[in-house]
């Protein structure tokens, strides 16, 4: 029997199925906090342990995940605030006496909603040339790191992984840091395009459609690596899920994950479904991203 899986790159959606079941996570801290003001509700997820990782299927870190409803819509002043906020909880992560920073955008620019990763790169505010031409006295460049960015492509566009590529990169330029934006899968429809989550730990490109490369993060690069990503997807079995655990509320979730396995077929597992409107949301989405990083490295 194939046991279908519900896929989720978000730490806090992880963590809700053992809310559901009033059960403790040892190894795990989860800290919520809604701003009534900004009508942003955040998640703060600590994973402290090896066994709160085997159990949060993530990797031991720092996962911060703001949920803003209207994001997904083009309000201007909302957008802002979130990247006001975004940059907050950068700040967080980011290590003192930053001097360089490298941003990678992770994605195919010719598919829409993987396109999150490249859009937002194309709207920073990129320094290292200057300070490098002209000091850190330079215009637009007062008080603030170098700032350098790389949009890799994927490796049918480029017959790399994108691990080999950032090596390399890292080799030449020496960055104290890495900033990998991507998108992201969800477990419930209601987060698409408007739910942002930040990790220290790095990401996979590729898992938010269960393509799995090559891990970016500390261990491999050997520099700090802080993960931006924001769910613009879900797969096709999600949405049955949804539908089926409203239906079967009285089961556990493995015994909803046992029969979904049943019923999903294998061409259904693998289909992933976006918002109709994806277009104009990935481009509203990019420039809020990185409206947030401009902020946290400039402010």
């Amino acid at each position: 029997m194939n046991k279908y899986k519900v896929r989720t790159d978000l730490a806090m959606e992880n963590g809700e199925k053992y809310e559901k079941d009033n059960v403790e996570i040892q190894g795990v801290t989860i800290k919520k906090h809604y701003n009534k003001v900004k009508d942003i509700h955040t998640t703060l997820v600590k994973i402290e342990t090896e066994h709160g990782a085997r159990l949060m299927e993530k990797p031991i870190g720092t996962y911060i995940t703001m949920e803003a409803p209207s994001l997904a819509v083009a309000d201007e002043d909302y957008h802002k605030e979130v990247s006001v906020e975004l940059a907050r909880h950068l700040k967080r992560l980011l290590p003192k006496n930053l001097t360089s920073v490298l941003v990678v955008g992770l994605g195919n620019q010719d598919v829409t909603p993987d396109a999150l990763g490249p859009g937002v790169v194309g709207n920073l505010h990129i320094t290292r040339h200057l300070i490098r031409e002209y000091g850190s006295g330079g215009p637009g460049t007062e008080h603030a790191p170098m700032i350098s960015s790389l949009v890799p492509g994927v490796m049918a566009q480029t017959g790399m992984e994108t691990l080999e590529i950032l090596q390399g990169v890292v080799e030449k330029t020496n960055p104290d840091i890495i900033v990998v934006i991507d998108a992201l899968a969800a477990r419930n429809t209601k987060r698409l395009n408007c739910t942002v989550q930040l990790t220290d730990t790095g990401i996979s490109p590729g898992s938010g459609v269960g393509n799995y490369r090559c891990g970016l993060n500390k261990e491999t690069l050997g520099i700090p690596v802080i993960g931006i990503g924001i769910p613009t997807v879900v797969d096709a079995g999600t949405i049955i899920h949804d539908a089926v655990s409203n239906l079967l509320e009285a089961l556990e979730e493995s015994e909803i994950e046992e029969f979904l396995g049943e019923i999903i077929s294998p061409t259904m597992a693998t289909m992933f479904v976006t918002p109709k409107d994806i277009d104009e949301t990935i481009k509203r989405l990019s420039f809020t991203i990185s409206e947030g990083i401009n902020m946290a490295f400039t402010g």
